[in-house]
C-alpha cells in the first residue's frame, strides 16, 4: 500500500510537471498553480501525524526519560521524522491556505493545523526549553528558525482562525525568542556548516520574523552579529562546496543575510570581495544526487531548492546591468525545475521536508 502511495504521487507530478499543470510561466517566473499546491499540501498532511519513524533530539538525563514518546515531548510537533520538520510543515500548510483560496485539502488543513495550535500543547512546546536541564540548546538555531518563520507566516495572515493560531503559538515564539537573544552575544563564532547548525540561515529568518512583527531590539542585535560575523568576510571558499550531506550552501546563505542588511551599492561591493568567479561558478552546477533513497544524500536535493531561493534574492540585490545575473537566475531555475519532479522519488527520507523547500524556493 505505501508503495502505491508513492506511485500515485510521484507518476502524476513527473508526467503534469512537464505539462505545466503544476506550474505556469509568468514574466520569466514559475509559478506554483493550485493543482500544484494541492500536490505539496498531500506531503506535510501524510506526515504531520506519523510519529514513526522518528529523530526526538532529546538528551535522556534520567531512566524516565528513555520511555518518553515523541508526542509526550512534543505533542504538537512530533511528526515528520523531527521537530524542525514538524514546524516547517506546518508553516508550509499555513502559506498554502494563505496563497490558494478555495484548496480542496483546506477543511482538512485546517483540522489539522488547529489541533496542533491548541493552546494546552503549544504551553507545554514552550516549556520543553526550560523543563530539562539540556534542552535549551535543542533544534538551536534551524527548528528556531523555522518556528519564526511559521508565526511570521500567521502574524500577516488575514484569517480569523489564522490571528487565534498566532495567538496561541505565542508562548513558544516568545520562548524562542528570548532564548535567542540570550544566546546571540555568546556566539562567538558562526557555524559555517551547509546543513542545520547554519548560522546564517538561521539569522536570515529571524531577521524577516523581527522586521515583520516590529521587535526593533531583536532586530538591532541580529544585525549587529551578522556584520561582527560576516560583514569584513572575503574569497569565500565556494568551490569546495558541497559536502555530502549539504542542503544549504554556506557561502550562499551568508550572501542572502548579507544583502538584506547592506544597501544594494554595499552589498554589491562587499558581494564582489566575498564571492570569487570560479566559486561561484561552481556553486551554479546542479548537485549530483546519486541515491535519493539515502536519507543524508538526499539532502542535497534540498540544497539545489536552498541554492535556488539564495541566487533569487541575491540577484535582486545587484545592479540590474551586472552581468552574473542572468546566470544565477538562469542557474535558479534549472535548480528548481530539475528538483521538483524528485521531491517524491527517495522515499519518507525526501517526502517528510522537501516540499516545504520546494514552496519557498517557488513563492
Amino acid at each position: 500500500m505505501r508503495n502505491s502511495f508513492y506511485f500515485l504521487l510521484f507518476f502524476p507530478f513527473t508526467v503534469l510537471f512537464a505539462q505545466n499543470t503544476y506550474l505556469v510561466k509568468e514574466n520569466d517566473q514559475w509559478r506554483l498553480t493550485s493543482a500544484g499546491a494541492s500536490f505539496l499540501a498531500k506531503l506535510p498532511l501524510h506526515c504531520i501525524h506519523t510519529e514513526y519513524p522518528n529523530k526526538t533530539g532529546h538528551t535522556i538525563e534520567a531512566e524516565n526519560d528513555a520511555k518518553l514518546t515523541p508526542k509526550q515531548l512534543h505533542p504538537a510537533f512530533y511528526g515528520c521524522l523531527d521537530w524542525h520538520s514538524s514546524v516547517h510543515g506546518h508553516w508550509m500548510l499555513v502559506r498554502l491556505l494563505k496563497t490558494f483560496k478555495g484548496l480542496p485539502e483546506e477543511v482538512e488543513i485546517r483540522k489539522i493545523l488547529d489541533d496542533s495550535f491548541q493552546p494546552d500543547k503549544m504551553r507545554t512546546e514552550a516549556e520543553y526549553f526550560t523543563k530539562y536541564k539540556f534542552s535549551r540548546t535543542f533544534e538551536r538555531t534551524y527548528g528556531w528558525a523555522w518556528l519564526l518563520k511559521l508565526d511570521e507566516e500567521l502574524a500577516t495572515w488575514d484569517d480569523p482562525q489564522g490571528r487565534q493560531w498566532h495567538q496561541h503559538l505565542r508562548p513558544l515564539t516568545q520562548q524562542v525568542v528570548e532564548l535567542w537573544t540570550a544566546f546571540l552575544p555568546k556566539q562567538t563564532y558562526p557555524n559555517r556548516t551547509g546543513v542545520h547548525p547554519n548560522t546564517a540561515f538561521g539569522l536570515v529568518f529571524a531577521l524577516d520574523y523581527a522586521r515583520t512583527v516590529k521587535n526593533a531590539a531583536f532586530e538591532a542585535k541580529i544585525v549587529e552579529k551578522a556584520k561582527y560575523f560576516y560583514l569584513n568576510n572575503t574569497q569565500a571558499p565556494a568551490i569546495q562546496e558541497p559536502d555530502g550531506s549539504d542542503f544549504l550552501s554556506p557561502s550562499l546563505e551568508v550572501a542572502d543575510l548579507m544583502r538584506r542588511i547592506l544597501t544594494p551599492a554595499a552589498f554589491t561591493k562587499w558581494f564582489n570581495g566575498f564571492m570569487p568567479a570560479a566559486g561561484l561558478q561552481n556553486i551554479l552546477k546542479l548537485p549530483v544526487v546519486s541515491d535519493r533513497n539515502d536519507m543524508q544524500i538526499v539532502h542535497l536535493d534540498g540544497l539545489s531548492l536552498s541554492r535556488a531561493w539564495c541566487l533569487k534574492g541575491i540577484v535582486e540585490a545587484l545592479p540590474k546591468t551586472d552581468p552574473r545575473r542572468a546566470t544565477m537566475l538562469k542557474a535558479s531555475q534549472h535548480f528548481i525545475n530539475t528538483t521538483l519532479p524528485q521531491i517524491t522519488n527517495g522515499g519518507y527520507g525526501g517526502e517528510h521536508w522537501l516540499a516545504s523547500f520546494a514552496l519557498y524556493a517557488l513563492q
